[in-house]
């Protein structure tokens, strides 16, 4: 999609300091963090959301890149929140999916 700021991301077109990137992931730093370390980890390929995805194989990739992510950042020895936005409702503010992953300070339940 032209006008979606994740696929610019994805593409190239607009620049981020990864902490993570394959051939179908990227994961870069939050803008508006809510933890110490809060990253984003999207697909290249747009989807809208979570429910738009038919492929289970993505989703198994999307947990992995989410995975191989807390790693480089040193997340698994203390701890991580992994939380995925779905529609308005669900909080989700851009409409390409992503995965926020969370870690740096002790998380709360609920989470808001």
């Amino acid at each position: 999609m032209s006008d979606c700021i994740f696929c610019k991301i994805a593409s190239g077109a607009i620049a981020v300091s990864p902490v993570y990137e394959d051939d179908d992931f990227i994961a870069f730093p939050d803008i508006q963090p809510q933890a110490p370390v809060h990253i984003l980890v999207i697909p290249r390929r747009h989807y809208n959301s979570l429910v738009e995805v038919e492929d289970a194989g993505v989703l198994g990739q999307a947990l992995q890149a989410v995975q191989k992510t807390a790693l480089a950042l040193h997340l698994h020895s203390e701890g991580f929140r992994t939380v995925i936005n779905t529609g308005d409702n669900g909080g989700q503010t851009v409409h390409h999916l992503h995965f926020h992953v969370l870690g740096g300070r002790f998380m709360t339940w609920p989470p808001g």
